[in-house]
């Protein structure tokens, strides 16, 4: 898909939104949901995204929503730290299908790396293990500043 076009309310994360799809929540308020990447890139890899946007992607968003991501974004990249200690974090965002984007609904990635442990590419081991995923939500929810934890 191209950087323009109408937004699809029947895409992916539209419907876990809704409640119509599961996931593996991190946390949520009335606007933001965090939550795990059932095809991680590496171990706890973290979706934040509106739930009240219907942007596509970045350029298609309003000022205010992408202030709220970025503020969720950060918070949520801090409990990722401290809960799982990595050396370095991947904080990625893209927009259009040529540049990787695959579920047009604005998300951005919060991917943990480690020295020696190499980048696995999106999908590429299959779905993770749903246990495992909400262990790791657990654990960086319990992480978290303020009264968003869940």
């Amino acid at each position: 898909m191209s950087l323009d076009g109408a937004y699809d309310d029947g895409n992916i994360f539209a419907k876990i939104v809704r409640g119509e799809m599961p996931c593996v929540k991190v946390w949520e308020d009335d606007q933001i949901l965090a939550f795990m990447d059932v095809f991680p890139q590496a171990k706890g890899h973290v979706l934040v995204i509106s739930k009240t946007s219907k942007a596509r992607n970045l350029l298609d968003a309003e000022a205010k929503t992408i202030g709220r991501l970025i503020g969720a974004v950060q918070k949520t990249a801090r409990a990722v730290k401290a809960a799982l200690k990595p050396d370095g974090l991947v904080v990625t965002q893209f927009n259009g299908s040529t540049a990787g984007q695959t579920v047009f609904h604005l998300h951005f990635h919060i991917i943990p790396r480690w020295d020696g442990v190499p980048l696995g590419r999106h999908g590429e081991g299959g779905m993770a293990d749903m246990g495992e995923l909400k262990a790791l939500a657990d654990q960086i929810a319990g992480a978290l500043d303020g009264p968003e934890r869940s």
